[in-house]
C-alpha cells in the first residue's frame, strides 16, 4: 500500500496544525461559526445531532495494522460524549422508540467508543468534542491519515474496488491511478468551493465491484486493441432525490491524460453547476439537462487544456512508476497456527463459500470479515474489536486490511493453509457471520439516531431484520440479495442500487419507510445499475420487517427453482405481485400471489 514521503507527512501534519489555529480563533471568538463552518467541513468535521462528527479517510479502502490501532485508540480516549449529552441523546431515541408501536425490537443502544465504516470507505466517529478535533487530526497524521475534504463542496475521498490487484478478473490495478487522483485533487485550489460535493471511483476488474455508474465520475480501466492501458470515462451518477445513472462522455481514454480530463469536466461542472438550489446543484442534473452539450463542453475544454495549457496535468510513465512501486505484494509469511476448526463442519463451509474468494497469487484467498452482528449497526467496530483487526491483520494478511463498499473488512493476502486459525479467530470476535452477499449482509446508514439530516432511523429496522433472520438456513435458501437502508433522500445507504431498498421519510412529522425493489449497483450478481421502483404507499417501522418478509415469501413462492436469484425473478414476473404482497404486509394478511 501507498507509505507516505516527506512531503505527504509534511501536508498533512501542516493541515493538522492549520485546523488547530482555526478552531483556537473560534474559541476566542475570533471566527463565527458561520466562518468556521467551511473549515470544519473541508477538514471532515460535522455537527451532527447530538454531538460533533468526525469522517476519517480511507482512500481507495486500504488500510494498515497501524492505522487500524490508531483509530482504536482515538475511539476508546477521543469518543467520548458527556454524560448529561449521553443521557439527552438516550432519552430522545427511548421517546422516539415509544412513538413507533408494534416495533418491539429496539436499537442497539446509543454506543460510544467505537468507528462505523460507511459505504466510501469512511470512517466516522459520534462523539469526539470539536474541542479535541485538533489533537485527533494530529493524531491521525501521525499514521498517515486525515479527514481532509471528506466532506464539503469539493472532491471526496477517492475509492475503487476492494479486490484492486488481487482479483481473479482483474484488468488494470488502479489504486495507483486512485492514489495520484486523490493528491491531486486534494486542496485543488480551484476545486475547494465546487457547486456541490463531488464523488469518484475507479474500478478495474471486469466485474464492477465499485458502482461506478453511481459517481460522480466513475472510471472502468480497460486495455484496448493494442494492449494499451485507458479508461471509460461515466459521469453524472448519482443517488439523491434525483437518482441518476453515469453517461459514458469518453469510451477510452489515454491513462497519462487521466488528471487533464477529469479536470476538464470538474471545470465545466464549477462553471455552469447550479448554485441557487443545492437540490440541483450535483453534476448529475447538469449532464441530464444539457446531454451533449455538456460532453462537448468538456472536449472543448479538454482541448484548451492540452493544446492552450500545455497538458500541465499529463501522468508521466515516472510518476506512474513511482507511485506503483507501492502497491506490491507486502512481506508475507504463514502465520501457521494450530486450530481446532472441523474444516468439514457446515458453518466452515459455508464461511468458505460467502466469504473467502479466490486470488491472482496461486496458495492465497482474500477473506471478508462480516461486520453485521447481532446487537451492533451495520459497520460498526469498538476500540476492542479494531485493534483485534489490527492482530488479524498482522498474523494473517500482511499488515494490510482494505474497507468495503458494503460496510465490512477485507483481509488481502491470506494464505490457504491459514484459513482454518482465521476463521477460529474471527468466529471468536463474532466476525465469522458467513453472510456475505446475502440479506443479513445489509448496508445502512447511522440515520436518525445521529444523523441531523436524516428523517427516520435505520438502525431499528437493520436490528429488526437481522434478528428476523437469524436461520442461517433460511438466509441461504433465499440466496444473494442486496438489501439497502438510508434514513433520508441523501441516500447514504445507497437505497437506490439495492435489490431491496429502504428509504425513512418523514410523514407529519412522523417516521415512515419506503420500500424500492428492483435495484442494482453494476456487479454481475445484480446487472447493469438501475435504480429501484417504489412499492407502494410508505409503511410504519413496525410494518417494514413484515413487508420485507412478505416480499421475500413471494420470492420465494414464483422463482423457478432454488438456483434463481431474487433480482431475476423480480425481473421476470414483474413488481406487481411484489407490490401486493407488500401491501397485503400492511393490512396484517398475505397477499394471494399472483401467477
Amino acid at each position: 500500500m501507498y507509505q507516505y514521503t516527506d512531503f505527504d507527512k509534511q501536508f498533512v501534519t501542516l493541515r493538522a496544525a492549520q485546523f488547530r489555529d482555526q478552531l483556537e480563533r473560534w474559541q476566542r471568538g475570533e471566527l463565527t461559526d458561520e466562518q468556521l463552518l467551511p473549515l470544519r467541513l473541508q477538514n471532515g468535521w460535522y455537527i451532527q445531532r447530538y454531538a460533533p462528527m468526525a469522517r476519517i479517510a480511507v482512500p481507495y479502502g486500504e488500510i494498515s495494522s497501524t492505522q487500524l490501532r490508531m483509530l482504536a485508540r482515538i475511539a476508546r480516549d477521543y469518543d467520548k460524549p458527556e454524560p448529561e449529552l449521553l443521557a439527552h441523546a438516550q432519552a430522545t431515541q427511548d421517546a422516539l422508540q415509544a412513538a413507533q408501536p408494534g416495533l418491539t425490537l429496539a436499537a442497539p443502544p446509543l454506543r460510544y467508543g467505537y468507528g462505523h465504516f460507511t459505504t466510501r470507505t469512511n470512517c466516522q466517529f459520534n462523539w469526539i468534542p470539536i474541542t479535541k478535533a485538533a489533537e485527533v487530526m494530529a493524531l491521525l497524521a501521525s499514521v498517515s491519515m486525515h479527514g481532509i475534504q471528506t466532506s464539503g463542496n469539493d472532491i471526496r475521498n477517492i475509492t475503487c474496488d476492494a479486490f484492486e490487484g488481487i482479483a481473479e478478473d482483474g484488468i488494470v490495478d488502479t489504486r495507483p491511478f486512485a492514489e495520484i487522483t486523490r493528491q491531486w485533487s486534494s486542496l485543488h485550489p480551484e476545486f475547494s468551493f465546487l457547486p456541490r460535493k463531488f464523488k469518484i471511483a475507479f474500478n478495474g476488474a471486469e466485474e464492477d465491484r465499485a458502482a461506478i455508474g453511481w459517481y460522480d465520475i466513475g472510471l472502468q480501466a480497460l486495455k484496448n486493441v493494442a494492449g494499451d492501458v485507458g479508461f471509460t470515462v461515466k459521469v453524472g451518477g448519482g443517488m439523491g432525490r434525483t437518482p441518476v445513472i453515469g453517461s459514458v462522455v469518453r469510451e477510452f481514454l489515454p491513462w497519462d491524460q487521466l488528471l487533464n480530463y477529469i479536470e476538464a469536466i470538474v471545470r465545466v461542472y464549477n462553471r455552469y453547476g447550479r448554485r441557487d438550489n443545492k437540490w440541483k446543484a450535483r453534476i448529475k442534473i447538469l449532464v441530464k439537462a444539457e446531454g451533449q452539450n455538456f460532453i462537448d463542453d468538456v472536449e472543448t475544454e479538454y482541448k484548451a487544456i492540452v493544446e492552450q495549457d500545455g497538458a500541465p496535468h499529463t501522468i508521466s510513465q515516472a510518476e506512474l512508476d513511482r507511485v506503483r512501486s507501492f502497491f506490491v505484494v507486502p512481506e508475507l509469511k504463514a502465520a501457521n497456527l494450530p486450530s481446532r476448526v472441523n474444516t468439514q463442519g457446515q458453518l466452515y463451509r459455508r464461511w468458505i463459500g460467502q466469504n473467502v474468494r479466490g486470488h491472482r497469487l496461486p496458495g492465497m484467498r482474500a477473506v471478508t470479515l462480516s461486520f453485521k452482528r447481532v446487537g451492533f449497526a451495520p459497520g460498526d467496530a469498538d476500540a476492542a474489536t479494531m485493534d483485534a483487526l489490527a492482530e488479524l491483520a498482522d498474523r494473517f494478511s500482511g499488515a494490510e486490511a482494505r474497507l468495503t463498499h458494503e460496510q465490512n473488512l477485507l483481509l488481502p493476502w491470506v494464505f490457504e493453509s491459514d484459513l482454518p486459525a482465521l476463521y477460529e479467530a474471527a468466529r471468536a470476535l463474532g466476525l465469522a457471520q458467513p453472510n456475505i452477499g446475502l440479506l443479513t449482509d445489509m448496508i445502512a446508514c447511522p440515520g436518525g439516531d445521529f444523523c441531523s439530516l436524516a428523517n427516520a432511523r435505520s438502525l431499528p429496522i437493520a436490528a429488526a431484520i437481522t434478528e428476523r433472520y437469524q436461520d442461517l438456513d433460511e438466509v441461504f435458501d433465499l440466496g444473494p440479495i442486496d438489501l439497502h437502508m438510508s434514513g433520508c433522500i441523501n441516500s447514504c445507504g445507497h437505497h437506490h442500487s439495492g435489490h431491496i431498498g429502504i428509504l425513512g421519510v418523514d410523514k407529519d412529522g412522523k417516521e415512515w419507510y419506503q420500500v424500492t425493489l428492483g435495484g442494482a449497483d453494476g456487479s454481475d450478481l445484480s446487472g447493469p445499475a438501475i435504480g429501484g421502483k417504489v412499492v407502494g404507499p410508505s409503511f410504519s417501522a413496525a410494518e417494514v420487517p413484515d413487508v420485507i418478509e412478505a416480499v421475500l415469501g413471494t420470492y420465494r413462492a414464483l422463482r423457478l427453482n432454488a438456483a434463481e436469484h431474487f433480482i431475476d425473478t423480480l425481473r421476470r414476473v414483474g413488481h406487481d405481485p411484489f407490490k401486493a404482497a407488500a401491501n397485503g404486509a400492511r393490512h396484517g394478511h398475505k397477499a394471494e400471489v399472483l401467477a
